[in-house]
């Protein structure tokens, strides 16, 4: 089965509209999400923790604005009494959120937001990638003491891995910390959270026997896929077919002292095909040659691709270039990153809906996440000064915008990847004394 063909039934199921703002959130989910979380919401304040969770959306969405601005752009306050709210009652309110209560509430949402979607499946298995992405934080005391920083920066750090769900782009998990914890570490973390029968795709420096064996245990039918490493160590046992193969790999000593479970030899796949002349490898759990086929396992790692697009999805346009997280404090600046994801997949599941609403077969990824962005962006900012019955059809407008939004096909690489020149501050002086 080709994975454009498998991928293609997200629209088979027509999902109901939205019809008012707290439907894009419901707070009756915010309210759960706190209570999984012990935060406390019982006194009334003019900027309740219901509506901090749109702040920290507003936050990532006009990215240019400050807090303040965010606040008043929303009209999330209590319109009793001053118009406006202090810029320190602002942090204080966050601090009393947490990071807890903001991660509560993007766990809690994501889970609604998958089950909404639909989601197609890749041979009866669900296709999610894993990769990693470095944030850099202002550079306050606090955050120095609590992130380290790379070699030559001046801002201290912060490491992610996440967790996307490759056919809407929706990240269904994260876990970050320092600069210094290990990528592998952080993705240890997300293993409890992958759902059974899916297959994920790993980048080669995930490689760990360890890690892909407890993931592969720890539920059921879960898969993993990985480029083969130079030099990969491993004993033939027998072929599969042309360009397949199952093999037998090793594990040291040291792997097992660190992953007690991990036995001393592990089975595996090898699947090779040939691309202008290079031969690409990857390493596989899925082992049954019929149920899972040579040429669809071949195609697939470039879907592992979208998480990369993901982040700069994130980075690029969501927050308009801004290198900079705006928080001062650790657990604010983790509060901010997981405000980041929700506000992300807010925008990704609205795409999701709108392909609901388009005629034929496509995916939330073949529309532009730009334009889907500005279309969101733009309702956020009427809706306050919106009357009641305008507001399902302003919704409906948004959905119908998707035909704008269909991306043309992505073209072939015309030239290969090459690593960039960093940029000079300076230009190079030819004629220098020396250099005669």
């Amino acid at each position: 089965m080709d994975v454009s063909q498998a991928l293609d039934i997200i629209n088979t199921v027509k999902q109901p509209q939205a019809k008012a703002l707290s439907d894009l959130i419901p707070l009756e989910l915010i309210e759960q999400a706190y209570q999984m979380s012990d935060t406390v919401t019982l006194r009334q304040r003019k900027l309740s923790l219901e509506s901090l969770v749109w702040l920290l959306v507003g936050m990532a969405l006009y990215n240019d604005k400050s807090i303040s601005d965010v606040v008043n752009q929303l009209d999330i306050v209590d319109r009793e009494g001053k118009p406006f709210v202090a810029k320190s009652a602002l942090t204080q309110r966050r601090k009393t959120l947490g990071e807890s209560g903001a991660k509560a509430v993007y766990q809690h949402m994501t889970a609604h937001w998958l089950r909404q979607a639909n989601l197609p499946q890749w041979n009866g298995l669900t296709l999610l990638g894993v990769d990693g992405v470095v944030w850099r934080t202002e550079d306050s005391p606090e955050n120095a003491d609590a992130f380290s920083r790379q070699k030559d920066s001046l801002y201290p750090q912060v490491r992610m891995v996440c967790q996307m769900e490759l056919s809407t782009h929706l990240m269904t998990g994260s876990a970050f910390d320092s600069y210094a914890v290990n990528e592998m570490r952080l993705a240890e973390q997300l293993i409890e959270t992958t759902p059974d029968n899916s297959v994920t795709l790993f980048d080669k420096g995930f490689y760990s026997l360890g890690l892909l064996h407890q993931w592969q245990l720890e539920g059921e039918n879960r898969h993993w896929l990985i480029p083969v490493k130079k030099n990969l160590q491993y004993q033939e046992i027998r072929s599969l077919g042309r360009n397949d193969k199952l093999v037998m790999l090793s594990s040291n000593p040291r792997s097992r002292k660190l992953w007690p479970g991990l036995p001393d030899t592990l089975t595996a796949r090898i699947v090779s095909r040939k691309i202008k002349g290079k031969t690409y490898e990857v390493l596989t759990s899925m082992t049954d040659a019929m149920r899972y086929p040579a040429a669809d396992i071949a195609d697939l790692y470039g879907h592992r691709w979208e998480i990369e697009l993901g982040y700069r999805e994130q980075k690029q346009y969501m927050l308009g270039n801004r290198l900079t997280l705006r928080s001062r404090l650790p657990e604010l600046v983790k509060q901010e990153l997981w405000g980041v994801l929700l506000t992300y997949n807010l925008v990704r599941y609205q795409m999701v809906q709108m392909c609901f609403n388009l005629k034929g077969n496509y995916l939330p990824y073949q529309l532009s996440f730009n334009g889907a962005l500005a279309q969101v962006t733009s309702l956020l900012v009427g809706l306050p000064y919106s009357t009641p019955g305008a507001i399902p059809r302003q919704y409906k407008y948004l959905h119908k915008m998707a035909e704008n939004l269909i991306l043309a096909p992505r073209r072939e690489r015309n030239f290969p990847r090459t690593v960039k020149k960093r940029p000079q501050r300076y230009s190079r002086k030819k004629n220098a004394a020396h250099l005669k």
